[in-house]
C-alpha cells in the first residue's frame, strides 16, 4: 500500500521542478565533507567553510592538518570543534580504502553503512547521504523535510528513520538516480512550499495533498486570519493605553 501515492508525489515534484538532484560538489571527498558540515546548519554556511580551503580540499590534507587549523577553516559551518573530529574520523575511514572510490564501491553496502555508523558524529542520515551521493549506492536519505512532507500529505510511512527509509525503498525501484532525485526534490519543495508554515499557493502537490486541500491553508483564509490577529493586537494595545491614561 502507498506505492501509488509515493509515485504520485515523485512524478508531480518532477513535473513542478524538473530533474534536479546533483550534490553541489566537485569531488567525491567534497561530498563527504559537505555531508558532515551540513549537520545543523544552512548550506550557505557550508559553502563558506568549503571556500576557506581555497580549492585544496583533499583527504590527504585533512588527514595531516592540525586540529586547530581545521577548526578555523570550518568555523563558518558551526559546531566546528565537533565537526573537525568527525571529519578526521571520516577521513581515517576513507584512508582504509586508500582514498579510492572504486575500492569503496566494491564493498557490500550493508558493511559500509555499519562502518560509517560506527564513526563518532555519523548517524543514519549522514551515512546514507555519503553512500548515495558520494559513492552512488541505492540507499534513500530521510531528513526532516521528508518527515514533514509525508506527515502532511499524508503517507503512512511510519515515524522513525528506519520505518520511513524502508517504506520508500520497498515502493520505489532500487535506483540511485530515483533516490537521488526524490531526496533533492523534497528538499527543494520544502524550501519553496512545504515550509514550517506551508505556502500552498502554487504547490505542485496541492491538488492531492491533504494540507493543500484544506481551505484553512488557502491564501485568502491565511490573509484574513493575519488581518484578524493584527486587529486583535491593535485593539488590545489601545485598551492597555486607555487603562494607563
Amino acid at each position: 500500500m502507498g506505492a501509488e501515492k509515493l509515485k504520485e508525489i515523485y512524478e508531480n515534484l518532477r513535473s513542478g521542478y524538473g530533474d534536479i538532484g546533483q550534490w553541489p560538489a566537485d569531488t567525491v571527498y567534497e561530498i563527504m565533507v559537505g555531508a558532515i558540515l551540513t549537520q545543523n546548519t544552512a548550506w550557505t554556511n557550508v559553502e563558506k567553510a568549503i571556500c576557506n580551503f581555497a580549492g585544496d580540499l583533499t583527504p590527504q590534507r585533512i588527514q595531516t592538518l592540525p586540529q586547530e587549523e581545521l577548526e578555523a577553516l570550518i568555523k563558518p559551518a558551526g559546531f566546528f570543534r565537533q565537526k573537525a573530529i568527525y571529519l578526521k574520523n571520516l577521513t581515517g575511514w576513507y584512508a582504509s580504502y586508500h582514498f579510492d572510490p572504486e575500492a569503496v564501491q566494491k564493498e557490500p553496502i550493508d558493511k559500509l553503512r555499519e562502518e560509517l555508523l560506527d564513526l563518532k558524529g555519523i548517524g543514519p542520515e549522514t551515512a546514507d547521504a555519503i553512500l548515495l551521493y558520494a559513492f552512488e549506492f541505492p540507499t534513500f536519505v530521510v531528513d526532516a523535510y521528508t518527515k514533514r512532507l509525508f506527515s502532511r500529505y499524508p503517507l503512512e510511512a511510519g515515524k522513525t528513520y528506519k520505518e520511513i527509509k524502508a517504506y520508500v525503498e520497498q515502493r520505489l525501484p532500487r535506483d540511485v538516480k530515483v533516490y537521488n532525485r526524490l531526496h533533492a526534490l523534497i528538499v527543494h519543495h520544502a524550501k519553496a512550499h512545504c515550509k514550517k508554515k506551508p505556502v500552498c499557493e502554487g504547490c505542485p502537490l496541492r491538488a492531492s495533498c491533504a494540507t493543500g486541500i484544506d481551505p484553512f491553508y488557502s491564501e485568502e483564509n491565511r490573509a484574513d486570519l493575519a488581518r484578524r490577529i493584527a486587529d486583535a493586537k491593535l485593539g488590545r494595545n489601545m485598551h492597555e493605553h486607555e487603562l494607563e491614561s
